[in-house]
């Protein structure tokens, strides 16, 4: 029996979001996306559509999810230490494929331009690339992908926004993956230190395109506040308020969030508690 192709791009993110394997899912997200770049060069592009996507993304049975305080921590000056690192990022990356494609299918009743598509999937093909050269570092250190628990809890900010798109775009480009911006260097160094040339540069490569992701966040929230005619940065701390868990900690990579479009006084103002805020 010939397998259905997906006839929109909703249909496309639902079919990526619907798959469990990470280098099935990834190598699935790769051809989506070139598919629609195709369709988009062309002068042909593909309807974006409307879908019912899964709450939760299929996942393999392997790694066990746990609760944060659960999954075992190890010292990153250590050859075990390292693993671990990598296989945290590598979930991270597995996350952010979803989480894009979970964007583009959750969201496609709401009127976007098409570039608000094409950011979307350049961002879910990185995040793809950017899991497999995880996975291939793993691998290079005898390891792999499933081989360690890993947190459970990387897919609440998608349930928490689930129908709201200022609150996806607050939280998962503007905070999470903002976050990987002040984060990402340290881990550099201290595969620098350790002599593996592979992660250096593999995670040089996801520093350098996930700025691109915060800015993609910045550009559309910005967008939608004029729009609405919202004043974007009381917006943005109300949001940031409703669905993150816990305030901002710093130190923050000021430049790199500067050249994403996130001013200090975006985020600074979220280090510290909201006293008028009731539960």
């Amino acid at each position: 029996m010939a397998t259905v192709r997906p006839q929109t791009l909703t249909d496309m993110a639902v079919e990526v979001l619907s798959t469990d394997d990470g280098r099935a899912k990834t190598a699935l997200s790769h051809a989506h996306a070139a598919r629609w770049r195709a369709a988009r060069d062309a002068g042909t592009p593909i309807p974006v559509g409307t879908a019912s996507p899964p709450l939760q993304p299929a996942r393999p049975e392997k790694p066990d999810l746990r609760a944060p305080r659960d999954v075992p921590r190890r010292r990153p000056g250590t050859a075990a230490g390292r693993i671990a690192l990598l296989h945290a990022v590598a979930h991270i990356e597995l996350n952010a494929v979803d989480l894009h494609w979970d964007i583009i299918a959750r969201f496609g009743h709401v009127p976007m331009p098409q570039g608000f598509y094409d950011d979307w999937v350049r961002a879910a093909d990185e995040e793809s690339k950017h899991f497999n050269l995880m996975c291939d570092c793993l691998e290079a250190l005898g390891s792999h992908y499933g081989a360690l628990p890993a947190h459970a809890g990387m897919w609440r900010a998608a349930e928490d926004t689930v129908d709201d798109l200022f609150g996806r775009l607050a939280v998962v480009p503007m905070v999470l993956e903002a976050r990987g911006l002040d984060v990402t260097p340290g881990m550099i160094e201290i595969f620098r230190k350790a002599d593996i040339t592979q992660a250096v540069q593999a995670l040089e490569t996801i520093y350098a395109e996930e700025v691109g992701h915060v800015a993609y966040g910045s550009k559309w929230f910005h967008y939608l506040c004029g729009r609405h005619e919202h004043d974007p940065k009381p917006m943005f701390h109300a949001l940031v308020r409703k669905y993150f868990h816990g305030v901002l900690k710093p130190p923050f990579n000021a430049e790199k969030r500067a050249e994403a479009g996130l001013p200090p006084d975006f985020y600074w103002p979220l280090t510290e508690q909201d006293d008028s805020a009731t539960d």
